[in-house]
């Protein structure tokens, strides 16, 4: 598509509307000749409604400024358009956290990134799939980064949003190591394949991308374009003599460790037994509790602008 015809919406988080370097770099855009519409969210849900409605703008790109909740909203709203007319994704990173943003290798200064988002090219990743049943009730959600169940979410979810205001992604590593002295664990069944395993876990980290939680990597061999889902399963321990074995566990990501275990699926399914607690599960940077959930792959379901030399990219592998 010609340059003049693309037409791009800048969907805000309401708390970033203000943002001096933001409002500056848009107004250098619209100079340049850049058709940009902007809509600044209010309330939860917003982002995706935008997003969803994206098409009766005109937009042919939409803008996620924001962080990774921003950007997770932004998805969920384009993947309720259908494919062939769904509009591509930029990112403007503007959280604490950024995870998505900073694995991807986009600009983090609102100027760069906001020129990254409208001159990079689109390229297909997949989008994951999440299914989930809650006393009775079933639940469906999008991401394209990361969820992580158990410890991980918990960690998630508690950390005061001024704490992660303060210190940026250094919080999520702060409230993990107070909960580690108070860590409880999360007794469920894994189903993928032809597998199955019951266990008592920690954790259990989904990526479609490489990190969560501020900077810590989960997923190292991720690709966002390659059709799979990469899972880390991390066993409870029962004494702080173990904590050395799982920590060396967590360093090289064995495929099937004493505590650690790291493997690919296309689809994964957690229940939980009747007289077991749900799992936590975050979901768009907030922790809901779960009694069942399925989590699956959908192929090349959405264009994000990404550089080039994406390291998330399998296509560059093959270059």
């Amino acid at each position: 598509m010609d340059d003049s015809q693309q037409r791009y919406l800048l969907i805000i988080n309401g708390k970033s509307a203000g943002n001096p370097e933001l409002r500056e770099a848009v107004e250098e855009q619209r100079e340049a000749g850049k058709q940009i519409i902007v809509r600044s969210t209010w309330e939860g849900g917003d982002a995706a409604t935008f997003a969803a409605q994206s098409v009766e703008l005109g937009a042919t790109c939409v803008v996620a400024c924001g962080g990774d909740g921003t950007v997770s909203e932004v998805v969920n709203g384009l993947m309720q358009l259908a494919h062939d007319q769904r509009p591509a994704m930029g990112i403007v990173p503007l959280g604490s956290a950024n995870d998505f943003a900073t694995s991807v290798g986009l600009p983090l200064e609102p100027g760069p990134a906001l020129a990254a988002a409208l001159t990079l090219s689109a390229s297909p990743i997949d989008v994951v799939r999440v299914t989930a049943e809650a006393q009775g009730e079933d639940f469906t959600s999008y991401y394209v980064n990361m969820t992580t169940g158990g410890f991980g979410a918990e960690i998630t979810s508690s950390t005061p949003k001024t704490l992660k205001r303060m210190l940026g992604g250094g919080a999520y590593s702060l409230m993990g190591a107070l909960k580690a002295w108070r860590h409880r664990s999360y007794r469920g069944t894994l189903h993928w394949g032809d597998e199955e395993r019951s266990a008592e876990l920690l954790l259990l980290a989904l990526g479609n991308g490489r990190q969560s939680g501020g900077g810590q990597v989960l997923a190292p061999s991720a690709k966002l374009d390659d059709g799979r889902l990469d899972v880390l399963v991390v066993k409870d321990f029962t004494s702080v003599l173990e904590l050395p074995t799982l920590i060396s566990e967590l360093q090289q990501f064995p495929k099937e460790g004493r505590y650690v275990s790291y493997f690919t699926v296309s689809q994964l399914t957690v229940t939980t037994q009747q007289d077991d607690p749900p799992w936590p599960l975050t979901l768009d940077g907030e922790a809901r509790h779960y009694d069942r959930f399925c989590v699956e792959i959908v192929p090349l379901a959405l264009k994000v602008l990404l550089p080039d030399e994406c390291p998330l990219l399998a296509a560059n592998d093959r270059c």
